[in-house]
């Protein structure tokens, strides 16, 4: 695809792409098969933890390329994209396994899966790219920390203590990520007149 100026939408995909956060984020990436080999083999608290660890650290990546000016147009593509992988591979794979409830699992999926049609018809039909609200990145926090704590304490004994504290955070989350899909529609078809206005290209959420 060519943009204005003669420039080629792979170029401005390149044009910085040699970061410390994309190399962040695909780590994150490239470290997600370990906890479903972990998950499988039964070693369900290390892969709970471990799960805990690559949501936890889904902000690393944004954080470096804004302290360190090293934002690039791949990053922005890249990084929700994994964020998102990291969300939706490991509900499936606990789902999978048993050890997360099928009910609340389908629940997160069905959201997330419906925001992210949203965006990228939207994207494609020229929305102006605009940042994630605060509510919506609260409600994703909860359900990073709920997932990894209800899977926690599917294994029982002293690690039952978690699976309160996950429900106690993933009801009041899960709750308030429907309501920001919905408030997200009047924000998507308000960015996507001002992108066809500026003749704008996004490139993420």
């Amino acid at each position: 695809m060519v943009l204005p100026g003669g420039t080629t939408l792979r170029v401005v995909l390149w044009r910085g792409a040699f970061t410390l956060p994309n190399l962040i984020t695909l780590v994150r990436l490239a470290l997600l098969p370990w906890f479903v080999v972990l998950l499988f083999d039964d070693r369900v608290v290390a892969a709970s933890f471990f799960l805990g660890f690559l949501g936890a650290t889904d902000w690393v990546d944004g954080w470096v390329a804004r302290r360190f000016n090293q934002v690039s147009e791949l990053g922005k593509i890249l990084d929700p994209v994994a964020d998102r992988l990291v969300f939706l591979v490991g509900i499936v794979a606990v789902m999978w396994h048993g050890s997360f409830p099928v009910w609340f699992g389908v629940a997160i999926v069905a959201r997330e899966a419906s925001i992210a049609l949203l965006m990228v018809g939207a994207t494609l039909l020229g929305m102006e790219r605009f940042d994630v609200t605060r509510r919506g990145k609260t409600a994703t926090f909860a359900l990073l920390c709920s997932v990894p704590w209800i899977t926690l304490g599917s294994v029982g004994g002293g690690w039952s203590v978690f699976s309160w504290a996950g429900w106690a955070v993933g009801i009041p989350g899960l709750a308030l990520s429907w309501v920001t899909f919905f408030e997200y529609l009047p924000l998507v078809r308000a960015h996507m007149a001002t992108g066809r206005d500026r003749g704008a290209l996004p490139l993420d959420e």
